[in-house]
């Protein structure tokens, strides 16, 4: 019921501040009226949900300006003057309703709407608020094109890890015979408290995890799975696994490029990441980068609903989400299970694991499941799980939160929860010794009669799962094609991650400690070897050392370097090959040219700095043949890194196994030892320090008379061709060991 003026003065001055917005909604002018005696308190007498709420159907005078405001304001507003709308006309005079003229007039301002503009007029309901309401712009939302409609059933799904010992393996059940179905339009939550297999059935459900040790069947509008629907599933996984130096802009630019179909051209495919950057709220911080552990970057709410739009922008049948709301305040979380309710009232099927919500947000899931152990408790309507749990004797005994209690139940906690009478039975009957000191039954005898109950239970319903689906065979044959859909050419995709690898790593390749690093070696290489004299024996022996060094300091650096490129990026890259964003092919040599350009510009530096400060042979043609000898060692070694790092997927043995091999390859490189037996000489040619080492000494002092002891007068290409082999041998061998990876360990 509205409240009663106490003052007519206190009417006035409240339709005093509403007038001015009352005024640019309605076209026509105000026109003062005198106030009916008794209006106020006949009007005070007004149930509020009897008024009618009124949008007129024009706004010019805000048009112009509001389009450009902030999109949560103009909801706020758009709310406020709903509720004044809603004030005002309930206290309406209704000695004016019954004019011919059917008019309204607010007997506290003398406010009168024209007939025109009530005719124009239409009813506003909660749900009919445009987000740019004063802006006169609504614009549709980007969820509801449409899709292909995918119906995910489950049956009877186990999986099983076998853990090995020192001496000897157990096999342990991490799911036991899980059974369900999803159906467009839903949002389903799977609960559970941690272990008990929540992300193992949602990887099982997305495709992630088709091992030999998973059983049971899961379909696709009643197919198994097929390549196909990676391009139609979205996978959120619970690390958000992104690139830090990247922004919010061009994370989602360069998703949508990769992604999208081949049909739409690049610039549809950037207003599509624009789109998912403003309907995700994400507008403001579209140019922050996204950050990391050492990188000041979103906040995690941001970075969140960054990973959400990754997958919504290819406009999925199926969406996975995996605790999508861990970490976040629970109004944040509550937008973002709004945005997934958005997401599926478009017809798509949304899945997400939920760790423990709210109990607002617990009431906006469709469908619930509720795992312990690895076992099923509870498949059906979230807001009839409370229900059914007090149906088989547990009911809360306070008032909680619907998800504390379930959890409560998975975890075989029944503190403030009733005892089934068949459980206290039970108990008695077997010892007394196992009730606990509260006088509840242990853990795992209320776990198997959670258990025991749902089996009975599902029994019943069986046969619904097992119905097959009305169908038409076209949705049945597109699930069913085995053709993948890439969004982009093979030469498209290698552009892209080309740019993209450039925009993450130039941060690391700049910075001031590895420039310092390699400046501060320079120059004491340059003060050590200061003008050395390379006209007599002894100063080439010294000049000979400087160039050792720079043959092994181009070789070491380089591999170490390297060496963390594919264990760095495994992540992305399983995340990134499961979603079919790109061609292995495409990535490999993108990413190991993007690296080119940038280890370039260092050795330059570097060679400027110690060639002329150790006095070496001032001419062009000895000074660049140096600096190309240098590049060649520099991209041989990076693919031993490469290759070892692709190899072994693990950067503690990765790096000691680097340790061993450079040590290696620096002893056999011709300068320490120079009679190696014959058994173990073979070394030194897979040495690309030996083979550098050797170039730059013909370089030197190839012309010179006498040689200096132990270099032939060749031009050399022996040595440029065993390191243009290793250039090549090293990447194949890591390309070969990344095609071999498991996506997914």
């Amino acid at each position: 019921m509205e409240k009663s003026s106490n003052s007519t003065t206190l009417g006035r001055t409240k339709s005093d501040q509403l007038l001015e917005t009352l005024a640019a909604v309605f076209k026509s002018p105000t026109s003062q009226s005198d106030l009916a005696p008794g209006t106020s308190d006949s009007g005070g007498t007004l149930s509020r949900k009897s008024s009618r709420r009124l949008v007129v159907g024009a706004s010019p005078a805000r048009s112009s300006g509001g389009g450009s405001r902030n999109a949560h304001i103009r909801k706020a507003r758009s709310a406020q003057m709903k509720l004044d709308l809603e004030e005002l006309s309930s206290g309406a005079a209704l000695s004016r309703a019954s004019s011919a003229s059917l008019g309204f007039s607010f007997s506290f301002t003398g406010f009168t709407v024209p007939p025109d503009e009530i005719a124009g007029s239409k009813l506003l309901s909660d749900d009919d608020i445009p987000e740019d309401i004063e802006a006169g712009i609504c614009r549709p939302k980007f969820q509801a094109e449409p899709t292909l409609p995918i119906y995910l059933k489950f049956r009877e799904v186990s999986y099983k890890v076998v853990i090995k010992g020192m001496t000897s393996s157990e096999e342990r059940d991490i799911l036991n015979g899980i059974s369900g179905d999803v159906s467009p339009g839903e949002v389903v939550a799977l609960m559970g408290p941690s272990g008990s297999g929540k992300t193992t059935l949602l990887n099982i459900l997305g495709g992630r995890l088709t091992h030999s040790a998973v059983a049971g069947s899961v379909t696709y509008n009643d197919q198994p799975y097929s390549k196909f629907l990676k391009s139609r599933i979205g996978f959120v996984t619970q690390d958000d696994v992104l690139f830090p130096h990247l922004t919010v802009k061009e994370t989602l630019t360069y998703a949508a490029l990769l992604r999208l179909p081949l049909t739409l051209t690049k610039q549809q495919k950037e207003k599509r990441a624009l789109d998912v950057i403003y309907e995700l709220g994400l507008d403001r911080c579209q140019d922050t980068m996204i950050g990391g552990s050492f990188v000041r970057g979103v906040s995690g709410g941001e970075r969140k609903r960054v990973c959400i739009g990754n997958e919504i922008i290819i406009n999925p049948s199926l969406l996975f989400l995996d605790e999508p709301t861990s970490g976040l305040d629970s109004t944040t979380a509550l937008r973002t299970v709004q945005t997934l309710q958005d997401i599926a009232e478009a017809g798509k099927t949304v899945l997400t694991t939920i760790h423990q919500p709210s109990s607002r947000l617990f009431h906006k899931f469709d469908k619930l499941i509720v795992l312990g152990k690895g076992n099923l408790l509870y498949f059906g309507k979230a807001s009839e799980a409370t229900d059914y749990f007090s149906s088989i004797g547990c009911s809360p005994l306070i008032a909680m939160n619907p998800a504390e209690f379930l959890l409560d139940l998975a975890n075989g906690n029944l503190n403030d929860i009733s005892v089934p009478p068949e459980l206290e039975d039970r108990v008695q009957m077997e010892n007394s010794e196992t009730e606990t000191r509260n006088g509840k039954p242990p853990p795992q005898v209320v776990h198997e009669y959670l258990v025991e109950a749902y089996e009975l239970r599902f029994s019943e319903n069986e046969n619904k799962l097992m119905d097959p689906l009305h169908l038409d065979e076209e949705p049945k044959l597109k699930v069913l094609s085995s053709k993948r859909q890439w969004g982009a050419s093979w030469w498209q995709q290698y552009c892209i991650l080309f740019i993209r690898g450039i925009k993450e790593r130039r941060h690391d390749y700049f910075s001031w400690l590895r420039i310092t690093q390699v400046l501060s070696t320079a120059i004491i290489l340059g003060l050590l070897w200061w003008q050395s004299d390379s006209k007599t024996s002894r100063g080439r022996q010294d000049q000979a050392g400087l160039l050792f060094f720079i043959a092994v300091f181009w070789g070491f650096f380089p591999v170490f370097t390297a060496i963390f490129t594919f264990p760095q990026e495994r992540a992305m890259l399983s995340k990134e090959r499961a979603a079919d964003m790109y061609r292995l092919s495409a990535y490999f040599l993108a990413r190991t040219t993007s690296d080119l350009p940038l280890d370039l510009i260092l050795p330059v530096l570097f060679i400027l700095v110690v060639y002329f400060m150790a006095g070496l042979r001032l001419s062009a043609g000895p000074f660049f043949l140096s600096m190309l000898t240098v590049f060649l060692c520099i991209v041989a070694a990076q693919g031993l890194g490469l290759a070892i790092g692709a190899t072994l997927m693990d950067l503690k043995r990765a790096t000691t196994l680097a340790s061993v091999t450079v040590m290696t390859f620096m002893l056999a490189g011709g300068f320490f030892v120079e009679r190696v037996p014959v058994f173990i000489s073979w070394i030194r040619y897979l040495s690309f320090n030996y083979h550098t080492y050797k170039l730059l000494l013909k370089v030197q002092y190839q012309d010179m008379v006498p040689p200096l002891k132990g270099i032939q007068t060749d031009n050399g290409s022996r040595e440029v061709g065993a390191l243009v082999a290793m250039i090549f041998g090293y990447r194949l061998l890591a390309y070969l060991s990344l095609r071999r990876m498991k996506l997914h360990s």
